[in-house]
């Protein structure tokens, strides 16, 4: 093994993301060295690259959707081989805020996020925690099993803990993306009925309907409200989820609820949405839920879906560039162009 890898790093004082050559890092305790195969592009590191998100860390390779190969072990590993084909966990407890120290590493208050308090895996290697590791079943490709550890992840948390989708509940998906995309196919696969897509692309609605939505509606549409109760029998949305965070969005899904429904925040920006007066916020009862990540379990779930054909992946990988491409990737996810689902970096 050569002492250097292709790494992409973020300089936090210019914004700007360059390849280098640095040392490949070595696996302390109870961590691995894994050579990556695939990492996707997400929304959140452009949102650290264009200041959304605050940077943590002077310089930090970004990159939080991996999958691949374990290189070598590091001190007390146990239960891993090199060569074991395994997906990354996007982030670690910090083991000392009060709930890790009671054993709550799941509810870390100060949870570590890879990419941007650590180095992440758009590089030809990345160290992780061996415990946060989800081994990757012979038969899931690993271009698939890369964006589970947040693409498709984050939405079935989303779906399945913060939402509770029910089966026969009636689910609206606002922006139909990378995460909602994967939002459609996850509340139809827990018996959601029916499932509306919201978007403002005709062709991201179009595509929508073939993966699963069973209505595609614009946001743009006067009558969207109309529509949606309409199809729901006068009852509208059980459960809503914006996968877009603006406050258009935020507000319109919120409007689209019945009584007592369900509102799941994903999609992030700088936007400030509200829930008009209190009065009627209580007469309505209507929840207003965050959506943040997974747990590292979901991840074994979601393999074990796509392993058993539960879960069709096979349309989320847009496009796979090289590293030294990585930028136009980046300008590609910005721009939308050809409304992507995930573009992937093979280093």
């Amino acid at each position: 093994m050569a002492p250097t890898m292709r790494a992409e790093r973020f300089y936090a004082d210019t914004k700007k993301v360059t390849l280098e050559d640095i040392p490949i890092p070595e696996p302390g305790r109870g961590e691995v060295l894994v050579k990556v195969a695939f990492c996707g592009i997400c929304h959140s590191d452009l949102s650290l690259i264009n200041g959304t998100f605050p940077a943590q860390t002077p310089v930090v390779t970004q990159g939080h959707e991996a999958s691949g190969i374990i290189a070598k072990l590091g001190p007390d590993v146990t239960g891993w081989a090199e060569g074991d084909r395994v997906v990354v966990a996007a982030g670690r407890p910090c083991q000392t805020c009060p709930n890790c120290q009671r054993g709550d590493v799941t509810n870390c208050a100060r949870i570590q996020l890879m990419a941007f308090a650590y180095d992440g895996a758009w590089a030809e290697y990345t160290v992780a925690q061996a415990a946060g590791l989800t081994r990757v079943p012979d038969n899931v490709p690993l271009e698939q099993a890369a964006i589970l550890a947040d693409a498709v992840s984050t939405p079935f948390g989303a779906v399945v803990r913060t939402g509770r989708v029910a089966v026969g509940e009636s689910v609206g998906v606002w922006g139909v993306g990378g995460v909602g995309t994967h939002i459609v196919q996850l509340a139809r696969l827990v018996g959601a009925v029916p499932v509306i897509a919201v978007d403002i692309n005709p062709a991201v609605l179009e595509r929508a309907v073939e993966i699963g939505a069973d209505y595609a509606l614009d946001s743009r549409d006067d009558r969207l409200q109309d529509k949606i109760a309409e199809i729901t029998g006068g009852r509208r949305l059980d459960v809503a989820f914006d996968a877009v965070g603006l406050k258009a969005t935020f507000e319109q899904a919120l409007h689209c609820l019945t009584n007592g429904g369900r509102l799941v925040g994903v999609g992030m920006s700088a936007d400030s949405p509200t829930i008009g007066s209190t009065a009627m916020f209580a007469l309505t009862r209507r929840q207003v839920l965050a959506h943040l990540g997974y747990q590292n379990v979901d991840i074994e779930t979601l393999a074990k879906l796509v392993s058993h054909g539960r879960l069709d992946l096979s349309r989320s990988v847009s496009e796979i560039i090289a590293l030294e491409d990585l930028p136009l990737g980046i300008e590609k996810l910005e721009r939308q162009e050809g409304n992507p689902i995930r573009i992937l970096v093979k280093p």
